[in-house]
């Protein structure tokens, strides 16, 4: 457990050699990189760690609601604690692709390379109906109403489950028992993931405005999109929206997953370390 940023924060360092590191996306625990870890970790520094009140890290202030830059502030603070003050690839995951990007536009000093794992796109700035604020205070609403009626702790587990099923091909629980439970059954976690998705639109504007504003520095840059290997039109639309990131973001390396779902650390693993070891 580290301080960063304030917040006691989970932070796993393994391997050795140049560093990297892995960032999950929205709800997203340490243990979901588990099998990407022992490839890379021969050949990397790799790092891993919980966003606030994801995993076992110490939730956030209700005011301070996830941003962009915060969370690219975050991987750097991690960095510093270790004492890794060396440029990193940084490897995102849905969500976290924001951030991931967010971090080589405002610290490109510190950026080796851009890994991002079926990231979130988002090709137009969407606005959202009610202020940040109010978004923000309804999770923790709904986060607090949900937790009093003890639905964390009851069904937390199986929501889990349910959505690693939906979300791979291969149907593998990465975690533990143990650290399903820990984390999953925890009106903590359930209210990081609420106010996560609650600012996910703000977020994505803000990239937008980094991408006119801040460069991406000269490195290698990989989009690494998940598919089925379905036909349909969803499927093959995001495999297009993934092929515009890679473009909008200067015509980066663009590769392709099969079979794979969202969760494509679970699925293939080694495509992740492929892209991450060049």
């Amino acid at each position: 457990m580290l301080r960063v940023g304030g917040l006691p924060t989970h932070v796993l360092r393994e391997g050795a050699g140049p560093v990297c590191v892995l960032s999950g996306g929205l709800g997203s625990c340490w243990f979901d990189w588990d099998a990407v870890v022992p490839l890379l970790a021969p050949h990397r520094t790799v790092v891993r760690f919980d966003r606030p009140g994801l995993g076992l890290s110490a939730p956030a202030p209700p005011d301070r609601p996830p941003t962009a830059g915060g969370e690219a502030e975050r991987i750097l603070g991690v960095l510093d604690a270790l004492g890794l003050p060396g440029p990193a690839t940084v490897v995102g995951h849905s969500l976290a692709g924001f951030h991931a990007e967010a971090f080589a536009r405002l610290y490109p000093r510190r950026t080796a390379g851009l890994v991002l794992v079926d990231a979130s796109v988002e090709e137009e700035a969407r606005e959202p109906g009610l202020p940040v604020w109010a978004r923000v205070a309804s999770a923790h609403a709904l986060a607090g109403a949900l937790g009093a009626a003890g639905l964390p702790y009851a069904l937390g587990r199986a929501a889990r489950r349910a959505a690693v099923r939906v979300a791979t091909v291969r149907h593998r629980e990465p975690g533990s028992d143990a650290a399903v439970r820990r984390c999953y059954r925890t009106t903590r976690v359930l209210r990081a993931s609420l106010v996560e998705n609650a600012t996910y639109a703000d977020v994505a504007a803000e990239v937008a405005g980094l991408r006119e504003r801040r460069p991406l520095p000269d490195v290698p840059v990989t989009v690494l999109a998940a598919y089925t290997a379905g036909e349909s039109p969803r499927e093959l639309r995001w495999l297009d929206r993934q092929r515009g990131l890679a473009a909008e973001l200067g015509g980066a390396e663009f590769r392709i997953s099969a079979p794979a779902g969202h969760l494509l650390m679970m699925d293939d693993p080694a495509a992740i370390a492929r892209a991450v070891l060049g």
